[in-house]
């Protein structure tokens, strides 16, 4: 057990953690964004922009549960390490690789998903350390912080590395987000991370490792307001992830490949990203988490998704882009706030784990159809004389990134479509008082159900049987 003597403690101990993994998501976004620009111009398709997302986000989704068990087993403050670690592994061997001018892009498909492998710990191992180092009160505060880490990443990110690119090249990038990991490592060595009191949930659902690592499937499907409520992240990811893949080679095809311009748009769109977390750090979110999902999920759609596609200038798209990460950050806040009041801490690990398995479970599908649909189907049909053009052509333009400005005018339509579905069923809407807190709900009986009988929030026995015996660095949203 890990000592807190000599070490940070409760909410100093989380801003330290939280400003460092901000110096590990600049690095990590820098280096993403050169290699971006260096796969565009090495291959001129938005088919492998898509899969380098794919082999990062396959592995994340598909070893989720077993990550989640095993951070339950383990010291959460190790895990974690050894996640960046591996981070810092993988991002060694890429730039030996480029400094010997060896690199291609199977080679940043394997690091890829190896790094996917490794995060899919992260993000639980994360998550349960915030429940149990900041107040009950502070979780919307402290998912706030997270969000407003990464979003000042990804503003200062690509003006970083569009600005250092042709000085240091992307080797320098990669050498920087090592420095960049390696400061966030010594921060975790600073500070102490508490584990959890073992609940009458966690003493159900000890076996085998197996046995763990399908725990977080029984306590999700017993309770189907949580569950409902992880299904409109099903939907949002897909139809997020089927557009957003397609966000930087839109703006290339559509600018020249000017990287400055690319630069430009997902800088002051991240913006919004900091403004929503800095807002959320000092309001807290709205009392009732669920509107803070519901609504953020809507002005993503529409005033995210739908704008950018309809955009064809580079303030456009950074004003949709901002609008995006802001509502954004609205969503992660609201939704984790809700999960981390629901869920004993010591199952936390194997619930947030199966929790972002169902959330992300779509996203690797939508980045695979993103690219050949984007190249082999709306491109070709968008062009001048193409056989979409008659009927959409007035939407969005003619020539390159109209096919693709159309995914995301799709998309948005669709997923607004799905919030006002979410918002007429109860279960959802009403899953603060359906599902009790942690600390005040009882254990259900075999053969009932929290949500049978829990009418009005209180403290009652949930539906279905009792299970016997779940805003990362990438900052998704789950």
């Amino acid at each position: 057990m890990e000592s807190p003597h000599a070490r940070l403690t409760g909410m100093t101990a989380f801003t330290v953690v939280a400003l460092s993994q901000f110096l590990s998501i600049l690095g990590t976004d820098m280096t993403v964004v050169a290699l971006t620009i260096w796969a565009w111009r090495e291959t001129g398709a938005a088919t492998a922009l898509a899969l380098l997302g794919f082999f990062v986000m396959a592995p994340t989704v598909l070893f989720s549960p077993l990550a989640g068990a095993l951070v339950d087993r383990w010291n959460r403050k190790l895990v974690m390490m050894l996640a960046d670690i591996a981070t810092g592994v993988a991002t060694a061997a890429i730039l030996a690789l480029y400094l010997a001018d060896l690199l291609e892009m199977w080679h940043l498909f394997v690091g890829g998903a190896f790094v996917g492998v490794f995060q899919s710990f992260h993000f639980p191992a994360y998550s349960a350390a915030a429940t149990l180092m900041v107040p009950k009160d502070q979780y919307s505060r402290a998912s706030a912080m997270i969000s407003l880490a990464q979003a000042a990443g990804a503003v200062f990110a690509p003006i970083g590395a569009g600005a250092l690119i042709g000085v240091i090249g992307v080797g320098g990038i990669l050498a920087i987000d090592l420095v960049t990991l390696a400061l966030a490592l010594g921060a975790l060595l600073l500070v102490h991370v508490p584990q959890p009191e073992v609940s009458a949930a966690g003493l159900e659902s000890r076996g085998s490792l197996w046995r763990e690592a399908g725990y977080g499937f029984r306590y999700i499907l017993a309770r189907p307001s949580l569950l409902g409520l992880q299904l409109l992240f099903t939907v949002g990811n897909l139809l997020s992830d089927l557009s957003g893949t397609l966000a930087a080679p839109l703006v290339l095809a559509r600018t020249g490949d000017n990287a400055l311009a690319l630069g430009t748009v997902q800088s002051t769109g991240a913006v919004g990203g900091i403004v929503g977390g800095l807002v959320l750090s000092a309001w807290g979110g709205p009392r009732r988490k669920i509107h803070g999902v519901l609504a953020g999920w809507a002005g993503c759609f529409l005033l995210g998704l739908v704008f950018f596609g309809l955009g064809r200038t580079v303030p456009t798209w950074a004003a949709a882009m901002f609008l995006s990460a802001a509502f954004g950050t609205l969503i992660s806040a609201s939704n984790q706030a809700i999960w981390q009041r629901k869920v004993p801490p010591d199952v936390q690990g194997r619930v947030f784990s199966v929790r972002a398995l169902i959330a992300q479970v779509a996203g690797p599908l939508g980045m695979l159809i993103a690219g050949p649909l984007a190249d082999h189907v709306l491109e070709p049909g968008m062009r001048p004389g193409g056989a979409l053009v008659p009927v959409f052509g007035g939407l969005v333009g003619t020539g390159p990134g109209a096919g693709m400005a159309l995914v995301f005018i799709f998309a948005g339509v669709l997923g607004l479509a799905g919030v006002i579905v979410a918002y007429s069923v109860r279960a959802v809407r009403d899953v603060e008082d359906i599902v009790p807190d942690y600390d005040a709900a009882q254990e259900p009986a075999p053969g009932t159900s929290i949500e049978e009988s829990a009418s009005d929030g209180a403290a009652q026995p949930l539906a279905g049987p009792v299970p016997r015996g779940h805003a990362g660095r990438a900052g998704r949203t789950r």
